[in-house]
């Protein structure tokens, strides 16, 4: 026995309350939204010289989206524009940039089924050299002494087992003068697993010391250092799946204090927030990683931190499409949004990893919220984890959704139209949701007359077909 009519139009009433009521949520939220665009934010603090910017955009079939453009952006202290490379066509994303002591740039720039990376001249908008290499998004390449390039050798399923590596260029010479294989140091089960089309992810290596290659290792949520005589590693932060430490980070930096404490400042980007650790006792890769400090608070998927020598932080906060420099208490004196997915920036005059004082230098520790920054979402809403994280507090189901609602955060500016916000583009998606849900319910509940009508449908159509004859 059905439900009477009466409850049958309240309830579709009620359901297209819902649709119409989220709709509208969505549009108001839409017309009250500016997208990000190429311009200054917070600039409490003047910068001491150009800042260089690299943005990752959008690509799509191997061409990138006008909207979401991929670029090299040079920022002057106050903000202003100084200039802008795009590469060389639309078929090219930007990772890392690095300043050169010349005042040239190494820039890395992958392209269809390759990378492509080169010395730029911003003086003159000029490639002075340039190296490709048969390897898709290779994101870090940096200049060794000597002119050696030492790359992070994503090998995207190239073959059965991962061909991930760190290896030494010789320009000169044409060829590889040292290698280091993931396979050789990394059981097979190892994160997705050493037949994964896409294992390691390898996003970053800098030489550090003398003979010793910082590494981070993406898919494994881990920091390494590598020594390049004996090929061992001579330490490590975080371990597979140890997310609570690092979770898919980027670009580490190595610090070392007055005291020889090694110290590493990474961008811990699943878990958007900047941390920086210190290790202590044991023997060369053992010891006690310690988290001194933390910077999180309305960043979205954060992929580079460098400490500058005044005791700032230079945060890349991707997803945001913007750069911030913060106080060791988070507050935000310098800001600047480039869109689109901003990936590296550089503060000139430093030269590449400027290597500031540790946070135990400057005398602070402990757990810091951004503050004093701009409009990051012009609607005023708060973040999709924050209002997760409030609503569900100490529930056992409270870490899982808010690592959903932190992934649905990240994942959403990939998909949403670039004008629509967060917030608008997941009412739209629930109205949709909803009405889906409506029409099957709407379909079950008239099977009968659904299948009667797709069985006259035959008949009918004979009929019209025999009126035009």
């Amino acid at each position: 026995m059905g439900l009477r009519p009466p409850r049958r139009r309240l309830i579709r009433g009620l359901l297209g309350a819902v649709v119409l009521s989220l709709l509208l949520s969505g549009g108001v939220l839409t017309l009250s939204y500016d997208p990000p665009e190429l311009e200054a934010g917070t600039m409490a603090s003047p910068a001491n010289g150009s800042t260089v910017v690299a943005t990752q955009g959008w690509n799509a079939r191997n061409t990138s989206l006008p909207d979401r453009p991929d670029r090299l952006v040079s920022v002057g202290p106050t903000g202003s524009v100084e200039w802008v490379h795009d590469g060389p066509s639309t078929r090219n994303w930007f990772y890392d940039v690095d300043p050169l002591p010349d005042g040239n740039l190494l820039v890395v720039n992958p392209v269809p089924n390759a990378t492509v990376v080169y010395e730029f001249d911003p003086k003159r908008g000029e490639r002075l050299w340039t190296e490709r290499f048969e390897r898709p998004d290779v994101h870090d390449v940096d200049l060794l002494d000597g002119g050696e390039l030492l790359v992070a050798g994503i090998d995207y399923g190239r073959n059965a087992t991962s061909g991930d590596s760190v290896f030494v260029y010789n320009r000169t010479r044409d060829t590889v003068t040292w290698k280091w294989r993931f396979a050789n140091h990394y059981p097979d089960d190892a994160g997705p697993g050493v037949d994964a089309e896409d294992w390691t992810h390898v996003n970053d290596v800098d030489p550090t010391g003398e003979g010793k290659f910082l590494v981070s290792v993406r898919n494994l949520d881990q920091v390494i250092v590598i020594d390049r005589a004996t090929k061992a590693i001579e330490m490590r932060l975080g371990r597979d799946d140890e997310r609570g430490t690092l979770y898919e980070q980027h670009n580490p930096t190595r610090l070392d204090g007055e005291n020889g404490t090694p110290t590493i400042l990474v961008a811990d980007s699943e878990n958007d927030r900047i941390v920086e650790y210190e290790r202590t006792g044991g023997p060369p890769g053992e010891g006690t990683w310690e988290r001194v400090w933390t910077l999180s608070g309305g960043l979205n998927w954060p992929r580079d931190a460098d400490r500058l020598p005044n005791g700032n932080t230079l945060v890349v906060d991707s997803m945001n499409h913007r750069v911030i420099e913060v106080t060791p208490t988070g507050e935000v004196v310098w800001e600047m949004y480039v869109p689109w997915a901003t990936y590296d920036a550089e503060r000139v005059v430093h030269g590449d990893e400027p290597g500031g004082p540790t946070m135990d230098e400057l005398g602070v520790a402990g757990n810091w919220t951004v503050t004093g920054d701009g409009r990051v979402d012009t609607t005023g809403l708060p973040t999709v984890p924050a209002v997760v994280g409030s609503a569900l507090p100490g529930t056992p189901v409270a870490a899982a959704i808010q690592s959903s609602a932190a992934r649905v955060q990240h994942v959403a500016p990939w998909v949403k139209p670039r004008w629509l916000p967060t917030w608008g583009f997941l009412a739209v998606a629930a109205a949709l949701l909803v009405g889906a849900v409506w029409a099957l319910g709407e379909a079950i509940h008239q099977r009968r007359r659904v299948r009667r009508a797709v069985a006259a449908l035959p008949t009918y159509l004979r009929a019209r077909v025999r009126r035009t004859d």
